[in-house]
C-alpha cells in the first residue's frame, strides 16, 4: 500500500472517531427535544437512511435485484440490530457515564472483541492471531479507562 494511500486511511479513521463521538453527543441533545433515548435513535437512523438512499442512488455500480438480495444469509443482516443497540445505547449512557469514560468503554469493548475476531477469523474475518503486543496495547488502554473513571 503506497504510503498517500495508508496516511488517508489514518485520517479517515481518526475521522471516524470524531464522528462517532460527535453523534454520541448530539443524539444526546436530541434526546433531551425528543424525551425519548429511542425516538432519537430513530430519527437518527432516518435521517441515516435518507443521507444512505441519495447516496446509493448516485453510487456507480450495478444495483442489486431482490433474487441477489434473497441469497445473503440471514445472520448477516444483525448489523441494522446492532446499529440499533450501539446508537440507542450510546444516547441513554454516554449522559450518564460523561463521554470520554463511555468511549473509552465502547473502545476497550472493540478492542477486545476485534482481538478475538482475529484470533479466531470469526464472522468471516482474515485470522490475525493475538501477539504480545497486541495484547500489551489493549492492557494500556484499559489502564486509561480505569483513569477516565475517576472523576
Amino acid at each position: 500500500m503506497r504510503r498517500s494511500h495508508m496516511i488517508l486511511l489514518l485520517i479517515l479513521s481518526i475521522a471516524i472517531g470524531v464522528a462517532l463521538a460527535s453523534q454520541t453527543a448530539i443524539n444526546s441533545q436530541l434526546k433531551h427535544y425528543l424525551n425519548s433515548p429511542l425516538q432519537a435513535a430513530f430519527f437518527s437512523f432516518l435521517i441515516g437512511t435518507i443521507c444512505l438512499a441519495l447516496l446509493v442512488l448516485f453510487e456507480p455500480s450495478e444495483r442489486l435485484t431482490l433474487q441477489q438480495l434473497t441469497h445473503v444469509p440471514l445472520w448477516l443482516w444483525m448489523g441494522g440490530a446492532l446499529g440499533v443497540y450501539c446508537i440507542s445505547m450510546s444516547i441513554y449512557s454516554a449522559p450518564k457515564l460523561g463521554f470520554l469514560t463511555f468511549t473509552g468503554l465502547v473502545l476497550f469493548g472493540q478492542i477486545i472483541t476485534s482481538m478475538l475476531l482475529d484470533q479466531f477469523a470469526l464472522l468471516g474475518v482474515e485470522k490475525n492471531p493475538i501477539n504480545w503486543q497486541r495484547a500489551f496495547g489493549a492492557t494500556l488502554i484499559a489502564v486509561g479507562i480505569i483513569f477516565t473513571l475517576q472523576r
